[in-house]
């Protein structure tokens, strides 16, 4: 079965993102989980923890079916010594965010070497900030986003994700979201029925279903290779549906959440009412 949601507000608390993932129809949902602008923010209360919990309870959200996004500040491979330390003390909080609101995963974009680091010395600092966190962390997997490969971005091959993984001590804490507008973007060409069974064949041998924790599932503005991060909604981009009808028939994305972060919210619920059609 297909868990399909969104990225829904906590404007107000995170209490209030079931409230909003329910309203819109949805089956699964992602959130920040503190402002993702600020590199530090207030406390999770004890009100809002509880009120999260028993909403989702209300709702019937599973941890399984909840997909908490990282701040966008995080660099885990950031070459500077300041700059690496604030975004692996941000990444703890977020986790431990987690841990507090009982969710077993956090999605979060890998890092960026900034022209600065070698492509696999910043891998290997990626992971190694992964495996610090880790050690500070109980029952929380670490969920590693593909990207589109803007600027100096890394993780936007299956082979760097798959290197970043092969360096985490715990295996049975770190996984992989797959967004399909950055898996275009970066250069695998999803948008036939050929180039989607290839892609996943290939994601499977290099990376491995059994790491698959999430997907975004998004259209693009912007074309196969191009390396540019640019979502678009449902159909409206430059895949054409077939990518989402493959999607939605293929049993090996069922029981994770699929989450929309398409730019217009105010048809998210009729995205997810279509693509339940599929």
């Amino acid at each position: 079965m297909k868990y399909i949601g969104a990225h829904v507000s906590a404007s107000g608390g995170v209490e209030n993102a079931p409230l909003n993932a329910n309203a819109i129809g949805a089956k699964a949902f992602a959130l920040f989980t503190r402002n993702q602008r600020q590199w530090k923010s207030s406390p999770l209360t004890k009100k809002s923890i509880s009120l999260f919990k028993e909403r989702c309870e209300e709702f019937g959200y599973e941890a399984k079916h909840i997909l908490p996004h990282g701040s966008y500040l995080i660099n885990l491979g950031h070459p500077d010594p300041d700059g690496l330390q604030k975004s692996r003390d941000a990444f703890l909080d977020e986790m431990q965010r987690c841990e507090q609101l009982g969710l077993d995963r956090l999605n979060f974009h890998p890092g960026s070497h900034l022209n600065e680091l070698p492509v696999d010395d910043c891998l290997a600092r990626i992971a190694e900030s992964i495996n610090r966190t880790l050690d500070q962390t109980a029952g929380v997997c670490a969920v590693i986003e593909n990207t589109a490969g803007q600027g100096t971005n890394l993780g936007y091959t299956f082979e760097q994700i798959a290197a970043i993984i092969d360096r985490v001590e715990d295996k049975t804490r770190v996984g992989v979201c797959i967004d399909t507008a950055h898996t275009l973007a970066a250069g695998y060409d999803i948008k036939t029925e050929q180039g989607f069974t290839e892609t996943f064949r290939h994601f499977d041998e290099v990376i491995g279903f059994s790491y698959l924790r999430g997907m975004h599932i998004n259209d693009s503005k912007k074309d196969l290779a191009t390396r540019v991060d640019r979502h678009d909604s449902i159909g409206k981009g430059v895949m054409g549906m077939t990518t989402f009808k493959m999607l939605m028939a293929d049993p090996r994305f069922d029981d994770i959440p699929l989450i929309l972060e398409t730019p217009d919210e105010s048809i998210w619920a009729e995205e997810i009412g279509y693509l339940y059609t599929l």
